[in-house]
């Protein structure tokens, strides 16, 4: 019988934590970034039916990794979060109403009644965050628009709102509602409304992607409530004692080698700033995991800082052990490996659609050149 959260949590031995990180449809590569994962965990272990909530003690995921890992928490196969986002992509992007355009572009009932049959499948009558099935600690990031922060929601019953006696205790909320407010990216979704509380001491907050925030990568954020006294989760730390993997869905550098001054006026920055401030915040969250770990593997940051493998610092004895999955989506790196036929800006954009195929071409190509389960997780199978 599966270990409950308290348990698994207090159980002694090494940690292992999984990130997910937010990007739409693209979320298809880091799909098959952890299908090649799984099944070499399945192969080194000798259990074909091992499935990642088995092996990784914490998941934790922006966005579309909320997705992923609330799948993966509620005990679902590679395969099933494969069937997921091939057979339901286009589904959850369905387009709104010319007159609701001028909010958002796609509906969110779709993804709502998707994620509320996936989890009543794989949970039973709990769907709830607290939900017993859940096989892992599951922390999911969105940001709360009304207080205008960031909010990290965990399952962790040792949480301060996650106690029982709390009116407003967050492990009552529904699994899916959760899901879909890490999901609701301005322009693209509606935001979503939460009640907590219940009777007259009930309120409600909006909550839209949790991209918006610094933490589209949550790897470090995921290390902080690992560690940090006020979560008392407590884990040990060390090189090896704490694995992070954190798995990206592709990145390129938007350069635009004609601009112009005049060229960023109003509309021009509207469009490209947000994308930028989350580009730089998940590089900048990457080269902390590297900075504090172990880094074992991950393509270079830039030409200056490289790719810190192996790398020492003056900050002390490293923190953990560090893996970073993330597929160059640039014409080069796809040139590189070897789909020169796949065009880069259509595996680019997290409403890509159109371009499924080509999107879990590159998840597939880029898992069988660069997850090297055995070296990457040595010490930890």
């Amino acid at each position: 019988m599966p270990l409950s959260i308290a348990e698994r949590i207090k159980a002694p031995g090494p940690k292992k934590i999984l990130s997910c990180d937010g990007g739409g449809i693209l979320g298809l590569m880091s799909v098959e970034i952890l299908a090649r994962l799984e099944a070499d965990l399945r192969a080194e272990q000798g259990n074909p039916d091992l499935l990642l909530c088995d092996y990784f003690d914490l998941v934790c995921g922006t966005s579309t990794g909320a997705i992923m890992a609330a799948c993966i928490s509620a005990g679902m196969s590679t395969d099933q979060l494969r069937t997921f986002y091939r057979n339901s992509g286009r589904q959850m992007f369905d387009k709104a109403s010319l007159f609701k355009r001028l909010h958002y572009s796609y509906n969110k009932e779709p993804l709502a009644r998707k994620l509320q049959a996936e989890f009543s499948a794989a949970l039973g009558a709990d769907t709830t965050l607290g939900s017993p099935g859940l096989r892992s600690v599951l922390m999911m990031v969105m940001r709360n628009a009304t207080t205008d922060s960031p909010w990290p929601v965990s399952n962790n019953p040792f949480a301060k709102y996650n106690q029982r006696d709390r009116d407003d205790c967050n492990l009552e909320l529904p699994l899916w509602q959760l899901v879909r407010a890490s999901t609701a990216a301005p322009t693209f979704f509606p935001p979503e409304v939460v009640t907590l509380g219940k009777g007259k001491k009930a309120y409600t907050f909006v909550f839209v992607d949790g991209g918006i925030t610094t933490y589209n990568n949550a790897a470090f954020l995921a290390y902080q409530m690992a560690t940090a006294a006020p979560y008392h989760i407590n884990w040990k730390t060390g090189t090896d004692q704490l694995l992070i993997v954190s798995v990206g869905t592709g990145s390129a550098p938007a350069a635009r080698p004609d601009l112009q001054p005049g060229d960023m006026w109003l509309v021009d920055n509207a469009k490209t700033l947000p994308g930028a401030l989350m580009n730089a915040a998940s590089a900048g969250w990457d080269m902390a995991c590297r900075l504090v770990g172990e880094c074992r593997f991950g393509r270079p940051i830039d030409r200056e800082i490289g790719d810190m493998i192996g790398a020492a610092t003056s900050t002390g004895a490293k923190q953990f052990a560090y893996v970073r999955y993330d597929p160059d989506v640039s014409q080069a790196g796809l040139d590189t490996l070897g789909l020169p036929h796949v065009k880069s800006a259509d595996v680019q954009t997290l409403d890509s659609i159109d371009f499924i195929p080509q999107i879990q071409e590159v998840g597939v190509a880029y898992a069988a050149a660069h997850v090297k389960t055995a070296e990457h997780l040595r010490g930890f199978l």
